[in-house]
């Protein structure tokens, strides 16, 4: 095996666009957008060990290796830390050896610190998995790359989607439905890293998808920070789970994200945006049932404010504030720079982001 001297490696962070909550439970599907704004990671090589840095730490943190995985180290770099060890249990099984590693994080998911939660965590594993991957040359698919960074973050979160790596590995807008990630982890635990590459595993697809026609995106940043992690956990905690309205709501899920599947594929703008409105009377619908602050002040501003020039708008993701998300007129300009206005005075920061293209990763 012959390492490279650098190696630089990005992906975007993403959007929900319909179905998150719904995606939780394995073979749900979602809608994301993935956003041309970056997370980088470069790889090098090392004295010995593997060594940690990011732009989002104070200080450069040296590990070592035992029994295969990584000692050291404040878990405040945890997805870079299950990227390696994923990639260098791949590389055990094919008996080869793990170079010293140099892993530096860039991200531009975060403006001085502030997290504006378009999935760092997810961009941060899809880069490591590819830089490391790539340093220690091995060639892996696209749909190799985002099943070693399932296995990475599902070992930290089992309950996460894997939403935000699909966006990240493959770019662009796509339909997204997600595995049993207790299956994934067992399948590799029991068999290997190798054999949960080339596994089925059911109830796993990630579709490309066109862009909606007609409409421009429009995303707004709230100015609160929300943990995904500790919304989705107070969900399963509450006994909402398995009663009739959590069935009404899953099957609620399915009939919009496939229609708004149908749209995009048909290149119907509008009745995308219709069911993007029905997205979010039933994320709204979820949080009056079940009261886990999804909407605040601020997303249901910049909700309202895009639906009253005719435009559709929801949280993005699982609210609580971070961003929302809007569908205007793209041949309305004045709608647009309207909506803009109003987010500015109820406090919503615009965000100038776009969708990433598709195939961003290098």
């Amino acid at each position: 095996m012959t390492a490279g001297h650098t190696v630089v490696r990005r992906a975007p962070g993403k959007l929900y666009v319909a179905g998150e909550y719904a995606v939780v439970e394995p073979g749900n599907t979602a809608i994301l957008v993935a956003v041309d704004r970056y997370l980088t990671v470069t790889v090098s090589g090392t004295d010995s060990g593997v060594e940690i840095s990011s732009d989002l730490t104070a200080r450069t943190v040296r590990h070592r290796w035992r029994d295969g995985r990584l000692t050291g180290g404040d878990g405040t770099t945890a997805y870079v830390v299950s990227a390696v060890e994923t990639v260098a249990a791949l590389l055990a099984e094919r008996g080869l050896p793990v170079p010293p590693l140099s892993v530096s994080v860039h991200s531009d998911l975060h403006d001085d610190g502030r997290k504006y939660g378009l999935g760092s965590s997810g961009a941060v594993t899809v880069a490591t998995i590819a830089a490391v991957a790539s340093y220690c040359a091995l060639e892996l698919t696209p749909e190799a790359r985002f099943r070693l960074a399932l296995l990475a973050t599902a070992r930290i979160d089992p309950k996460g989607s894997g939403g935000d790596l699909a966006a990240g590995t493959f770019g662009g807008w796509i339909a997204y439905r997600a595995p049993d990630r207790a299956f994934v982890l067992d399948l590799a635990r029991d068999h290997g890293v190798e054999e949960a590459l080339r596994a089925d595993w059911p109830g796993f697809e990630i579709r490309r998808l066109p862009a909606p026609a007609g409409l421009s995106l429009q995303v707004g940043w709230t100015g609160n920070p929300a943990s995904t992690t500790s919304l989705v956990a107070g969900l399963h905690r509450r006994t909402w789970r398995g009663s009739p309205s959590h069935q009404k709501f899953m099957e609620t899920s399915h009939d919009f994200v496939h229609a708004a599947i149908d749209a995009l594929e048909a290149g119907d703008g509008p009745a995308f945006a219709q069911q993007i409105r029905r997205a979010r009377q039933e994320l709204a619908r979820l949080d009056d049932e079940v009261g886990l602050g999804i909407f605040t002040p601020e997303l249901t501003a910049l909700c309202d404010t895009a639906e009253a020039v005719g435009g559709a708008a929801k949280p993005s993701g699982a609210g609580g504030g971070d961003c929302g998300i809007a569908l205007l007129d793209a041949d309305a300009p004045h709608h647009i720079a309207h909506v803009r206005q109003r987010w500015a005075a109820a406090g919503v920061l615009l965000l100038p982001v776009g969708p990433a293209p598709e195939g961003n990763e290098e």
